[in-house]
């Protein structure tokens, strides 16, 4: 197992974590032997970084982890967890759910604890609740050890997020199709000159660009010299940029663990030759050619006066088409909605047809005709039923979070 330094913190971490928000399951919850089983083993391979979440497995991820970790396993690894907008209203909240999660965790002290999923206006939100305040304290009287932020936003909002507070890290979505999606390289090389470790998520695109593999692109890995899954060529790719720490796996499926490890074995920095590289480069116009939407997240079009969250409405179109992604339809749901209370949502409906996005697109996208697409696709009246599901979801989930920090 390779491992890279976070630069703030001195922990070397190994460049492959555990990611646990897609752990195997049987009759819809955890298989705890089965996981149990597949954490340890990877930890006993050099693992020693595990995220988790109190959403993931609608909150039964923190618990497995606090069982899973246990006879010495907790000693071995630096765990992340995260501090959901969704579950605090105020100040005291943050209190309460944290006290929660170690508990959860069967843990004193968090290693690394990331406030979850921020954009502009949830980390603006945040702030007005006095979240610096807690994270100082959690940080003082032991409960945290180093701070950091997941995102999933725009460029601008991701470098104003960094330099607001003195973070140990971040959390980014990278890969060879974001290259200038949400944080982006750009924002990836702005993090680390700040001298933040940063820890990518969903390198494999939720598992889409390692999966079934449209023959067209499969033609193009085929004529490298060295032969290669596209989950390796993913990964590969993603740990040849140096400003990178660690790159998480939702990896489930013991194959899929072997393979990742032997990997993190041999994957240095600027590893992959000038050759490899146009190969993948190749690969990510490909993917971009099939694409329903040929929106290449530059943003020109934003922001929208309707609020509209653009990009991300043909991010997740495109996902749907492109790897007949179900799960693309949750997401836009939940990161366009009023996930934080605010009032604030990013959906297609939400067009008034001014033109300006057309006026300002580079790809002259006719960009209101395809938002009437994005409408038809993801907000019919079932999707807005599910959408009510979820929230509602998460609403209990957070009732029962702060009931619980009444008893620890």
């Amino acid at each position: 197992m390779l491992y890279r330094k976070m630069e703030k913190t001195g922990d070397e971490l190994s460049i492959l974590g555990f990611g646990c928000m897609r752990l195997p399951q049987k009759k819809r919850k955890i298989d705890e032997e089965r996981a149990t089983e597949q954490v340890r083993h990877a930890i006993d391979n050099g693992v020693n970084y595990l995220d988790t979440a109190i959403p993931y497995h609608l909150g039964g991820s923190e618990t497995f982890l606090g069982r899973a970790l246990t006879d010495g396993y907790r000693e071995k690894v630096k765990l992340a967890t995260k501090l959901t907008s969704l579950y605090v209203k105020s100040r005291d909240d943050m209190d309460k759910v944290i006290n929660v999660q170690l508990n959860n965790l069967n843990t004193k002290q968090i290693d690394y604890y990331l406030c979850h999923g921020l954009s502009g206006n949830l980390w603006k939100q945040l702030k007005e609740m006095d979240v610096c305040d807690f994270l100082d304290k959690a940080k003082a009287d032991g409960r945290i050890s180093h701070t950091g932020f997941s995102f999933h936003g725009d460029k601008e909002a991701f470098k104003e997020i960094v330099d607001d507070y003195d973070w140990d890290m971040c959390q980014i979505q990278y890969n060879y199709l974001d290259e200038n999606i949400q944080a982006g390289t750009e924002g990836l090389e702005y993090a680390a000159a700040k001298g933040l470790g940063v820890v990518i998520m969903e390198p494999l695109r939720g598992g889409n660009i390692a999966g079934r593999v449209p023959p067209s692109v499969q033609a193009i890995w085929d004529e490298a010299e060295v032969k290669r899954s596209p989950a390796e060529w993913a990964l590969r790719w993603v740990w040849d940029h140096p400003e990178v720490t660690v790159v998480l796996s939702g990896m489930n499926v013991e194959e899929h663990i072997e393979e990742n490890i032997r990997i993190a074995d041999e994957a240095t920095p600027e590893s992959l030759t000038d050759k490899e590289l146009k190969i993948v480069e190749r690969v990510a116009d490909k993917y971009m050619e099939l694409t329903k939407v040929g929106c290449t997240g530059c943003r020109y079009c934003m922001p929208c006066p309707a609020g509209v969250d653009i990009p991300s409405c043909f991010e997740f179109y495109n996902n749907k088409y492109l790897f007949n992604d179900n799960s693309s339809k949750i997401f836009y749901l939940s990161r366009l909605g009023d996930s934080s209370g605010s009032g604030n949502t990013g959906f297609a409906s939400q067009c008034e047809n001014c033109g300006q996005c057309e006026d300002a697109c580079p790809q002259q996208l006719p960009v209101q005709e395809l938002l009437e697409d994005v409408v038809k696709e993801f907000e019919g009246r079932a999707m807005k039923i599910i959408g009510w599901i979820i929230m509602k979801i998460l609403g209990f989930q957070r009732r029962s979070i702060l009931r619980k920090s009444k008893k620890v």
